[in-house]
């Protein structure tokens, strides 16, 4: 009988289309490990709608690898620092001839990984780790003076010049194997703190209200994409009042769905194409290069991962102190509806609309001036989709210290926002309910005597003003 391999599942929680998991298949029987580590997590600031998540994801793997013999491991250990003896002593254990897994690229699990392979070499044994959750591993994909892109487009040009089929094929799903003589262990229920009851508020009918987890959730979720908004989502998918996104970005990562799953789907429905065609289609995968691009700058410029802005001369941005002011925003007490109808959808549903994410995360780092680190933590505290390259990219964006970021005096209005990306205050009804009574045009800035009588609260500041107090405090940095 062929050696045992042992398959490290992390953010990848599925048995299609899993790079490390077909190759082991192909060199003998598969054990199956998946290690939680709470303590690492809360120190990323996952909150319990992420990790809810990521453990109904574990039940759903561990269902779909029964379906084809393999048994799943499941270890409780604090952070990553007890990673590799916890899986040494499983590979001794069950006389696993290998480990393989897919590589993660934020700092800590870069570290992690090396880490976890030091230790496998040390005793003989052989680590493999596999370009799974991206195209092109950080590195390959490189300006014409060998560096790292930084910036989007040259980025998105260079991949879809090189892409092709080494980089599209999905892996070969394993073969039922022959029963080992091995149970899965018993997955425990989460600690009450880390249960969420977060609702899904697109346009899931209340049979499909929640995040439901796993592989058969996300092939669904994509199936529905494409036949219902995936042509039209170039228009719509600036309109949170619409459900014209694609809901998949909590499924992309944790890795329930692979992004080669994705890109052919758009391509059987897009004559072959990703790259040209449906502007809808094309328009979505634009996305997905964003979240890979997103990977590919937490290697190559790894102070992003240590707090530190992408554009150094920020740092030496003087940011305001008002937990004041952080309370209302992170409530939905500032005054202006399309933010705080916004900031009620995440609190309440564990994600928020993409245009929203951006109104919300400039309005706090322009408007108030107020840290963008402190709304990145909060986000990842409460967001079900929260991967920390895109979530920091897109706060780094926002705040004018990152790649591609919006230049520093563009400063959207959020009533301005509002008026364009909700029209009929349909969102803003939806989420404040006190303003629901008014005319759609006073919802986007109800008038002294609209917000007396409905309760809802002054503005916290005047956009004029804070406009200019954000442009002087970047100027000052020379």
């Amino acid at each position: 009988m062929s050696p045992t391999q042992l398959v490290w599942f992390r953010n990848d929680l599925r048995t299609l289309d899993h790079s490390a998991l077909s190759a082991a298949a192909s060199k003998g029987p598969v054990i199956g490990i998946y290690l939680a580590c709470r303590h690492q997590w809360c120190s990323h600031d996952h909150g319990a709608n992420k990790i809810s998540f990521l453990h109904r994801g574990v039940i759903a793997l561990q269902e779909a690898l029964a379906e084809i013999g393999i048994p799943l491991l499941y270890r409780d250990i604090d952070d990553f620092g007890a990673a590799p003896e916890t899986l040494l002593e499983a590979a001794r254990r069950y006389e696993a001839q290998a480990l393989h897994f897919n590589r993660e690229y934020p700092l800590d699990e870069r570290e992690r990984d090396a880490r976890v392979s030091e230790a496998f070499a040390r005793v003989g044994l052989a680590a493999h780790a596999y370009t799974d959750a991206i195209a092109f591993e950080p590195g390959e994909l490189l300006t014409g003076q060998g560096e790292y892109y930084k910036v989007f487009t040259p980025f998105a040009k260079a991949w879809h010049q090189r892409v092709g089929a080494d980089q599209l094929a999905l892996r070969e799903t394993p073969p039922r194997q022959a029963r080992l003589e091995i149970s899965s262990d018993p997955i425990p229920e989460l600690p009450e703190r880390d249960r969420s009851a977060v609702v899904f508020s697109g346009s899931a009918s209340t049979e499909d209200s929640s995040w439901p987890a796993g592989q058969e959730a996300a092939a669904d979720r994509l199936s529905r994409f494409l036949q219902r908004r995936a042509r039209r989502y170039k228009d719509d998918r600036d309109f949170p009042a619409i459900a014209g996104t694609s809901e998949l970005s909590a499924y992309l990562s944790a890795g329930m769905i692979s992004h080669r799953q994705c890109l052919q789907a758009v391509m059987a429905n897009n004559g072959g194409h990703l790259g040209d065609g449906d502007a809808g289609l094309t328009s979505w995968v634009n996305e997905l290069i964003w979240r890979e691009f997103y990977q590919h700058i937490a290697v190559g410029f790894p102070r992003v991962c240590r707090h530190r802005p992408f554009k150094l001369a920020t740092d030496r941005l003087s940011w305001r102190h008002s937990d004041k002011d952080f309370d209302a925003w992170c409530e939905g007490r500032t005054g202006f509806p399309l933010v705080d109808a916004a900031m009620r959808q995440l609190v309440a549903t564990g994600w928020m609309h993409n245009r929203l994410r951006m109104v919300t995360a400039m309005f706090l780092s322009k408007h108030l001036l107020l840290d963008w680190r402190r709304g990145e933590a909060f986000f990842m505290q409460h967001l079900v989709d929260g991967d920390f390259a895109s979530n920091n990219g897109g706060w780094q964006w926002a705040a004018s210290t990152g790649t591609d970021a919006a230049p520093y005096f563009r400063i959207f209005n959020p009533t301005t926002q509002s008026r364009r990306f909700d029209p009929d205050a349909e969102f803003i009804a939806r989420w404040l309910p006190e303003l629901a009574g008014l005319p759609a045009k006073s919802c986007h800035q109800p008038n002294a005597e609209q917000r007396r009588q409905t309760g809802y609260p002054p503005a916290i500041v005047d956009h004029g003003r804070a406009r200019a107090r954000a442009l002087e405090a970047f100027k000052n940095l020379g």
